[in-house]
């Protein structure tokens, strides 16, 4: 069975950083219309579950209506010297730009 999003040992342990520094129990991803490419990754914090949610390793937050979009996908943390950034492989883009950030299907 493919799960909607695998994390990397590193997306575990920033996603871990982030809701300490914002005091928050979760991260929740979304993908919403817009950007560049079609549709954009959107990030934020928060307490709460909502109604569809699936919460993946106890700590990322997605609902279930971003399935289609994100099945498959593996979510990584990726330092750098000069930038440090979450990386999405995301099988089911078809195109996405050049930041990383919108895309495609």
């Amino acid at each position: 069975m493919v799960k909607m999003i695998q994390l990397t040992d590193n997306a575990l342990l920033h996603l871990r950083s982030l809701i300490k520094e914002h005091d928050k129990k979760y991260v929740r991803l979304q993908v919403k219309g817009g950007g560049c490419a079609g549709f954009e990754y959107e990030w934020t914090t928060t307490d709460n579950e909502e109604r569809g949610d699936v919460l993946l390793k106890d700590i990322l937050v997605v609902n279930r209506d971003y399935e289609l979009f994100l099945l498959g996908t593996t979510l990584d943390y990726v330092k750098g010297a000069f930038k440090s950034e979450f990386t999405i492989t995301n099988p089911n883009a078809k195109s996405s730009c050049g930041c990383g950030e919108s895309f495609a299907v």
